[in-house]
């Protein structure tokens, strides 16, 4: 079964807290956004620590390094079977300045045609009530979980 890494940066702002997310490029993800949106992550390669996968990821689909504390969360088990293993940092990050790695896809499906599309077309920094609207659903549990791990830590 596939496995992926990724990162949830979040911010608190006095006793607001923020989730940042990032949505899929490409024409298949172009007009969805509930339940499309989703942390910066990957899927893992053979012997590859997790955690290195999902530094990596946060670069590629941000052009931005990550830093920090790393908090494992519970990895979940998303719709298709994928197991998401994910960290949890504080950090901050502006997304005006923010560009992601592009890939080529056959785009129509069959059609032989290939276009470069960005992994990453949208990045942004969302409450949590809102994180959970628009995250993938299997997704929410890392939103929940670290709500719960920062509501209280002083940053």
């Amino acid at each position: 079964m596939k496995t992926s890494a990724g990162i949830l940066l979040y911010k608190k702002d006095g006793q607001d807290l923020y989730f940042f997310l990032v949505h899929p490029g490409g024409p298949f993800w172009k007009h969805k956004d509930a339940g499309a949106w989703s942390i910066p992550k990957g899927e893992l390669l053979a012997d590859e620590a997790p955690l290195t996968r999902a530094r990596i990821e946060f670069e590629e689909e941000t052009g931005q390094p990550v830093n920090g504390t790393f908090v494992p969360l519970t990895p979940i088990k998303q719709k298709g079977g994928k197991t998401v293993f994910a960290w949890a940092v504080s950090g901050d990050i502006d997304p005006a300045a923010l560009h992601s790695n592009s890939f080529p896809l056959e785009w129509p499906p069959k059609s032989g045609r290939m276009i470069e599309v960005p992994e990453v077309d949208q990045w942004a920094w969302f409450e949590p009530e809102e994180a959970k609207l628009r995250i993938n659903p299997a997704q929410v549990a890392l939103i929940i979980e670290t709500t719960e791990l920062v509501r209280d830590k002083p940053e």
